[in-house]
């Protein structure tokens, strides 16, 4: 659910890195928007104790800094930075031999003829200042960052599985997962947002269902400590039929589910797929009085 960070690739980097800082996580986000940086580089120094996460190349400042650190010259240390992150050739010998003469490792210097592309670290802070900012109210406010992250989910939402519990919707990305290629679109761009889903349970919170009166048209609410679904989250609503019951609802008086099928021009499709989620509860059919 962070920017950056969320996808299976970075969250293996997390594992295997181990960031402890700031500095780190732009390190990170250097080497997964880089090329030749990670995978066969700096994730086999890591792996086998050459260098940490905070020493490794992340991104193409770092070069630079580190040289100049080194002792080098800046001239020569910008040179060496822009021929490792333009990716046309490899380090001369000239600027291999000045950097031995500096102390400079061998391995970093391997480190660099290996590198094809690398990130700005401007671009990794823009990226990792979004993430952190995510990232505190994930940690401190967990019930509005869900909220939030459900409510403009790309890939949309189904209450019917999600009110299903945890286990359940595991069981969905593992099938999800199963079908490897053969998973639709739509099926793939679901499987993270049934992560967070999986994550808001493992973490004692839960959703409450959708309810008339109560629910919004398509604004996941957070509501005496749980996140109420909105109309739109039911499979086969839809936003324009979810709006129009909302808007009825916020109006009142509503006495029958006849008379709420009438001022929302909803289908009777969309009446049936309410009833089946208990959204109607306690209207009668019509307004017509019963003596029995």
């Amino acid at each position: 659910g962070l920017p950056e960070l969320g996808t299976p690739f970075v969250r293996q980097m997390l594992k295997e890195a181990q960031p402890k800082t700031f500095s780190d996580l732009l390190q990170i986000s250097g080497l997964s928007h880089g090329t030749g940086v990670w995978l066969d580089n700096a994730r086999d120094l890591i792996a086998n104790g050459t260098c940490t996460i905070s020493e490794c190349i992340g991104t193409r400042d770092s070069i630079m800094v580190y040289l100049m650190h080194a002792g080098l010259e800046p001239g020569d240390a910008f040179t060496i930075m822009e021929t490792v992150r333009k990716k046309n050739k490899f380090l001369s010998a000239e600027q291999m031999e000045i950097m031995k003469s500096h102390n400079v490792e061998e391995w970093y210097m391997d480190s660099c003829n290996k590198i094809e592309y690398l990130f700005p670290k401007a671009h990794a802070v823009a990226y990792d200042i979004s993430a952190i900012r995510l990232g505190w109210y994930k940690v401190y406010h967990p019930i509005a960052f869900y909220a939030g992250m459900f409510t403009v989910a790309p890939g949309g939402f189904d209450a019917e599985i999600a009110m299903k519990g945890k286990e359940f919707v595991r069981q969905v990305i593992q099938e999800i997962n199963q079908k490897g290629k053969e998973a639709t679109a739509a099926e793939k761009d679901m499987v993270p947002i049934w992560q967070l889903v999986v994550e808001l349970y493992a973490r004692g919170y839960k959703f409450l269902p959708v309810k008339l009166y109560k629910s919004k048209a398509k604004v996941f609410q957070p509501e005496d400590g749980a996140i109420r679904i909105p109309y739109s989250a039911l499979p086969g609503l839809g936003d324009k039929a979810a709006e129009s019951i909302a808007r009825v609802a916020d109006e009142g008086g509503i006495l029958s589910i006849e008379e709420l099928q009438q001022r929302t021009g909803i289908s009777k499709t969309h009446v049936e797929i309410l009833k089946r989620n208990n959204v109607l509860e306690g209207l009668d059919d019509t307004n017509q009085l019963r003596f029995f």
